[in-house]
């Protein structure tokens, strides 16, 4: 069976034609049934580092708490000093779960944006969901001004759902654009074009209200673009956790049209793959996936195109079926690292968790690309 070719920026076009193959065809034994044993020994590790992270995460900050403490803790028992259960339960844990969403979503939808478009360099931010998401909270903190986040000392918990409701309306709005050119543009090197547009038309609207804003104003969205985990409370996760699960299960039942999607849109359609149906639904989960998380953690950068190519690194792998948990899986521990490095331990600095993903992200990627130097093997095997 014929491979993707290069094909000068049109991304890598499948030699097979609609017409060609036979529908149902059997898929080649990379993307059906011969892909690599996982390693039972590195997936175990995986899951004892995200336990460590999690209960590190829970008992160290400005505050130390004893492991075993905090393990009591979350037992539901009652340990020496009272303001460490306030302390676990009102503010750690709901970071610490905020961050094992955040980074399983944005994990797997990098998957889902680097495998449609067959482009390593995508993330899940490429549609132009999360510069939807900038806007609408530009909106609210720079022209409204009246409502902003906790960020803005004494405005506490309206602040923040006023910015969680501003992204995600500013997200959905770009979703529907972008859902209704999807129908109506059949490239997906147009739709990536396409979404980067929106990106800077969103951007020069950003541009123009904080060039007329004041400076409390500028450094409140300043602010909100730095992201964070830290601001989410357990109400909001009763709307950020089911949205990312649902997500997260939607990508997992996309597997078999992904893997026919590595080897071009004409062998997907070979296979009996419905192409308008399968962009539209990884388009949207994408966007959930996304949308969601900018709305309540900001707009986190590198988490989403930096896992994925980890992922496919340490487990040699493009089997979707294996890939999407796996993502989930190292997403969840890089979030929950880059918390915790954010947070700097024993002192009340908290750095910008961006810059932190940044340079977490940034070596990871540039190890794949100096280890494996012909990258787009991942994308045609």
């Amino acid at each position: 069976m014929s491979r993707p070719e290069n094909s000068g920026g049109q991304g890598y076009e499948t030699t097979h034609r609609p017409d060609s193959p036979e529908r149902g065809t059997a898929a080649p034994s990379a993307v059906r049934t011969a892909m690599p044993v996982l390693k039972p020994v590195l997936i175990a590790a995986l899951l004892m580092a995200l336990v460590v992270m999690f209960l590190t995460t829970l008992a160290v900050g400005s505050v130390s708490i004893p492991v075993e403490d905090v393990v009591r803790v979350l037992l539901g028992h009652d340990v020496a000093r009272p303001s460490w259960t306030r302390i676990i339960l009102d503010f750690r844990l709901p970071q610490a779960i905020t961050a094992i969403l955040a980074g399983a979503g944005l994990g797997v939808a990098g998957l889902l944006m680097q495998t449609f478009f067959r482009n390593p360099l995508a993330d899940p931010f490429v549609l132009g969901v999360s510069s939807g998401a900038s806007l609408g909270v530009a909106l609210v903190v720079l022209a409204v001004g009246g409502v902003t986040t906790s960020f803005l000392a004494g405005l506490g918990l309206m602040g923040d759902l006023a910015l969680a409701v501003a992204a995600s309306a500013g997200a959905a709005v770009v979703l529907m654009i972008v859902l209704f050119a999807a129908r109506r543009i059949a490239s997906g090197m147009s739709l990536l074009v396409l979404g980067l547009l929106f990106g800077y038309l969103t951007s020069a609207a950003v541009s123009l209200l904080l060039y007329f804003s004041i400076p409390e104003r500028i450094q409140a969205y300043i602010t909100w673009t730095f992201g964070s985990f830290t601001g989410v409370t357990w109400g909001q996760l009763v709307i950020l956790g089911p949205m990312i699960a649902g997500g997260l299960f939607a990508a997992f039942l996309l597997g078999k049209p992904l893997n026919a999607l590595l080897l071009g849109e004409s062998y997907a359609f070979s296979m009996g793959i419905n192409l308008m149906r399968a962009r539209f639904a990884i388009l949207t989960t994408t966007a959930v996936l996304a949308g969601t998380i900018t709305a309540f953690c900001g707009p986190i950068g590198f988490i989403g195109i930096a896992v994925p190519h980890l992922c496919r690194s340490l487990f040699n792998t493009a089997d979707h079926h294996q890939l999407t948990p796996l993502t989930m899986l190292v997403g969840a521990l890089v979030a929950l690292i880059a918390a915790f490095a954010a947070s700097v331990p024993g002192s009340n600095i908290v750095l910008p968790l961006n810059a932190v993903t940044s340079l977490i992200g940034a070596p990871v990627v540039i190890w794949v690309l100096l280890r494996r130097q012909n990258i787009k093997e991942s994308f045609s095997s």
